[in-house]
């Protein structure tokens, strides 16, 4: 039966089926081929996995990303970036790194934040003299930084699949985050100033105070998410909601750059983009559940520990393996294909879930920069106006730091844990 439902899976997936259905059919066929389970009960299973009150969170920061981007938010953040790094020798290119950084700490979603922010400063970066292809590889690096800072919408599948506590998987991208990000901004200021982009805005104590001012209520948002989650006023859930609610008082009534009749839109082109994880998510519990019912995750982690039982060489052997599947697959139907099969192996590797949670994460954000289910650098080819072939290159000295990154991430536990460890 495992043979069977992998076989359907992999053939699938060559045949270019949408993920849900590749995931969706193959399981429901095996189900069929075994002849012992209710067909109504896997509906009901479908239905389970989407009905979790965590899991309410996704299509909520989806809905605030939406309403943030288009309230002005975004704007005001790249403006609030570009006085405090614009000065830099290549400085757009910092400031579009730590733009998505600020925005990474609303959205929740690589692929907003490479979206919102790249909308702004691929097209500046550009006309201010740098390649189409660097501009759309650092924005795609910048914006793989959005799963990692909080919120983050894996972290938070990733607690409901395992029911780790997601405000301190929230804690745990704080450090990850901010230390990729400054990784990010001297690769890329090092790439510019060897190519000759050196254009850079002059510093002043004027402007930092002018678009500080104008970005207050902006920052407001990240903080109020992290501070109230951190300081257990109210769950991840929740937060997102008071994101939302934000997010409308700030665009209708401060800003006034978010319209009434703009609101219905927006909403749906939320709910749409939310509605396709949550499919997934349907389709791959019911996915996960059959694996149980098989024993397949205990199987998996045996023959694994049968290799070695070196913690060390575990974890670079799960890194490996979630480096190849982000390469391949979307974010949540590897988290939800994968997690089952790795916390298995938890005892082994001698780490919190809580840093396993964020080794994970980190993987898939590296995975969202590499073809072919690269959504960042997907996206960076549209906004650049480049191909995916010249961006990919263009990434290569981003991807190695990152992979540094990720090294320390996994075997220096108090960059994931310190943070975590202070929350309740």
């Amino acid at each position: 039966m495992t043979a069977i439902l992998f076989f359907l899976l992999a053939l699938l997936f060559l045949l270019n089926t949408p993920i849900a259905v590749a995931i969706g059919a193959s399981t429901a066929a095996a189900f069929l081929i075994k002849g012992d389970a209710n067909m109504m009960l896997v509906a009901q299973r479908m239905y389970g996995g989407a009905d979790s009150f965590p899991l309410m969170a996704v299509p909520l920061f989806m809905t605030a990303g939406v309403l943030m981007e288009t309230g002005g938010i975004s704007r005001r953040l790249v403006a609030f970036a570009e006085s405090l790094v614009g000065w830099l020798p290549g400085g757009l290119a910092a400031v579009s790194i730590v733009s998505a950084m600020f925005f990474a700490g609303i959205s929740g979603s690589a692929a907003a934040d490479t979206a919102a922010v790249g909308a702004i400063l691929i097209p500046a970066m550009v006309k201010n003299g740098y390649s189409r292809r660097y501009s759309g590889a650092v924005q795609a690096a910048a914006g793989s930084i959005g799963v990692i800072i909080p919120p983050s919408i894996p972290m938070i599948i990733f607690g409901v699949l395992t029911g780790a506590s997601i405000g301190k998987l929230f804690a745990a991208g704080i450090l990850p985050g901010l230390l990729m990000g400054v990784t990010l901004i001297i690769v890329a200021l090092y790439i510019a100033r060897r190519q000759g982009f050196t254009n850079r805005t002059p510093f002043a104590w004027a402007t930092v105070w002018r678009t500080g001012k104008g970005a207050f209520l902006a920052l407001g948002a990240p903080l109020l998410i992290l501070g109230g989650i951190l300081g257990g006023i109210f769950t991840a859930t929740e937060s997102a909601a008071v994101a939302v609610i934000y997010a409308m008082v700030v665009g209708l009534g401060v800003y006034r750059e978010l319209k009434l009749k703009a609101l219905p839109q927006l909403f749906i082109n939320a709910a749409i983009t939310a509605s396709v994880i949550m499919f997934i998510i349907t389709q791959a519990t019911v996915f996960s559940w059959f694996l149980t019912i098989e024993q397949i995750p205990q199987a998996i982690a045996g023959t694994v520990l049968g290799l070695t039982d070196n913690p060390l060489l575990l974890l670079l052997l799960v890194n490996c393996v979630l480096l190849v599947a982000g390469t391949f697959l979307e974010t949540t139907a590897a988290l939800i294909l994968l997690v089952p099969v790795i916390t298995p192996m938890l005892p082994s590797l001698g780490i919190d879930i809580v840093q396993l949670g964020a080794i994970v994460v980190t993987n898939l954000a590296i995975g969202m920069l590499t073809p072919p289910m690269g959504v960042c650098l997907i996206v960076s080819c549209g906004l650049s106006e480049s191909s995916l072939t010249r961006i990919s290159r263009s990434v290569l000295p981003f991807l190695a730091a990152l992979l540094i990154d990720l090294l320390l991430i996994t075997f220096w536990s108090p960059l994931t844990m310190w943070i975590p460890s202070m929350v309740n």
